[in-house]
């Protein structure tokens, strides 16, 4: 048997979790070797118990693991193990990682260096639903991949935002890729492949989503992204699991504010309110924290606080090379703050173009959206 079929044998046997696994294979020396042994000589391992030896020893006669291989190969489905060169070093470096990682679609060259994680409640507010796809519009638009669960309210409304303004993102599930919970987002899982990126999973082909499955997915989620951003938790939300797993990953957490009596958002408040997390209104928050915009150095996001009369006149010079539609913004926001319809209105820009350039000018630092909604200039 060859070492990467064993992973894949060794990760469909129930009781059998990253630890045992990792036991096993350092005690037979490999994945394979191990399906060459009889029971007797499995329980020698700590924590293999009787039952669990012969199950092991009896599932390297049957015809599991052919079939899991079938099905993997007619979904078009790629396995990265353990054993592989190819298995993502992010998740490597996990004490728990994954035996598998089941990938259908592309992961993103850039997921390694540029990944932020948005999770949230799944009975997201309007509210929650618009900062999410705020955030993740603004993500796409600076080259950032997006990673979420792919649940109903802020998932969805990340992976759909990133999507719509020509972004990547992947989706990681808590079942197999032939069980996809909800089904109602088979399609978004389809769009996300095809649009360049890739829905994962480290469990069996068909294995079915349960309590235990989903919060276990957080961890990838989280490892697989520089930092967490929360949208509306509420005190025993699921997404409270993912930012726990990037703390403990030693990654930054962000939290997206709610209104001090809301339900919903009273995780997302607790976790600023002990310093857990970093509060963010924007996407240009997480990349003041992580010290950098795109294209500019760190040392270049605060310079304007400190230009002099020359280089007032050279900002001047490129606001006025800017199109024109751009220029009716930042004239009609130095009066102050306004909101979406009201800039609509007054700027006679359609909504759709009016979006993507008030998230192009946010993302160049020449405005900052509030937490209502209404963008001034920065």
């Amino acid at each position: 048997m060859l070492e990467h079929d064993a992973y894949i044998l060794l990760n469909m046997i129930p009781g059998i979790g990253p630890a045992r696994a990792a036991s096993l294979i350092s005690f037979f020396g490999s994945a394979a070797e191990l399906f060459e042994r009889k029971a007797e000589e499995l329980t020698a391992v700590r924590g293999i118990s009787r039952e669990l030896a012969e199950k092991i020893a009896a599932e390297a006669e049957s015809s599991l693991l052919d079939e899991e291989l079938d099905r993997i190969a007619l979904g078009g489905v790629k396995v990265f193990t353990r054993a592989d060169e190819e298995y993502p070093e992010m998740l490597r470096e996990l004490e728990d990682a994954p035996l598998c990682l089941y990938v259908c679609g592309t992961i993103p060259e850039e997921l390694e260096r540029q990944a932020i994680a948005i999770v949230g409640s799944r009975r997201a507010t309007v509210y929650g639903l618009r900062m999410a796809q705020h955030i993740a519009e603004s993500a796409a638009y600076s080259g950032w991949i997006v990673v979420s669960g792919l649940a109903f309210g802020i998932d969805a409304a990340a992976h759909k935002a990133t999507m719509n303004a020509g972004g990547k993102t992947v989706a990681v599930l808590g079942g197999g890729l032939m069980k996809i919970q909800p089904q109602e987002h088979l399609p978004m899982a389809r769009d996300i492949i095809a649009k360049g990126g890739a829905v994962i999973t480290e469990f069996p082909m068909t294995f079915s989503p349960t309590r235990h499955s989903f919060p276990m997915r957080n961890r990838i989620i989280s490892a697989l992204s520089r930092g967490t951003v929360v949208i509306e938790a509420g005190l025993h939300s699921g997404a409270l699991i993912t930012a726990a797993a990037a703390l403990e990953q030693g990654k930054s957490v962000f939290a997206v504010p709610g209104n001090a009596d809301s339900e919903m958002s009273s995780g997302c408040n607790n976790l600023i309110k002990s310093g857990e997390a970093t509060l963010i209104t924007g996407f240009e928050d997480i990349l003041e924290a992580m010290d950098f915009l795109p294209g500019l150095e760190p040392r270049d996001l605060f310079s304007a606080r400190e230009e002099s009369a020359e280089e007032s006149g050279f900002d001047e010079a490129v606001e006025a090379a800017l199109p024109e539609s751009d220029r009716k913004i930042l004239d009609l926001l130095k009066l102050g703050e306004a909101g979406f319809d009201s800039i609509s209105a007054e700027t006679g820009i359609a909504a759709g173009e009016l979006s993507r350039k008030l998230v192009a000018l946010e993302i160049s630092h020449k405005i900052k959206r509030t937490a209502n909604g209404y963008a001034r200039l920065r």
